[in-house]
């Protein structure tokens, strides 16, 4: 992977300047899946998720939606759990919404997303995990 797909200023400026209102998609009540411990670490660090899963499931005490573009508020940064596959519509999605930054999850990489996300103005992250890096912040 090259680089600059997780560069430690970039993670530090999405996990301290991006803001706190993170869409967490792919998130469900599915406490096996990884989304569901992530969010529980971004909330303990003072982000507000939002849920977005086809269910629109109430998760962590948030309500969800099912999609982005249902969110009827700003979002910050939109935090990407699913395939690599799919992946790419959502970034597309969240420069769509007008985030300001798309962080995919470990195993989730798209490098024409990345590009195209980059060129819209948003910081990106991929292949790294923000419960992972955000208790490292110094």
């Amino acid at each position: 992977m090259h680089a600059d797909h997780a560069d430690t200023e970039t993670i530090r400026r999405i996990l301290t300047s991006a803001g706190d209102t993170w869409a967490v998609v792919g998130l469900s009540n599915n406490q096996h899946r990884a989304a569901y411990g992530v969010a529980g670490v971004l909330q303990r660090f003072g982000k507000q998720i939002v849920p977005v899963h086809p269910k629109a499931e109430t998760v962590h005490g948030e309500p969800g939606y099912a999609s982005l573009r249902d969110i009827p508020f700003p979002v910050d940064v939109v935090d990407v759990f699913v395939n690599s596959e799919l992946a790419g519509e959502v970034a597309d999605q969240a420069v769509a919404i007008g985030a300001k930054a798309v962080w995919f999850q470990l195993g989730v990489i798209d490098e024409k997303a990345y590009e195209r996300t980059t060129a819209a103005g948003l910081d990106m992250i991929m292949d790294r995990c923000p419960a992972i890096e955000i208790p490292a912040l110094p």
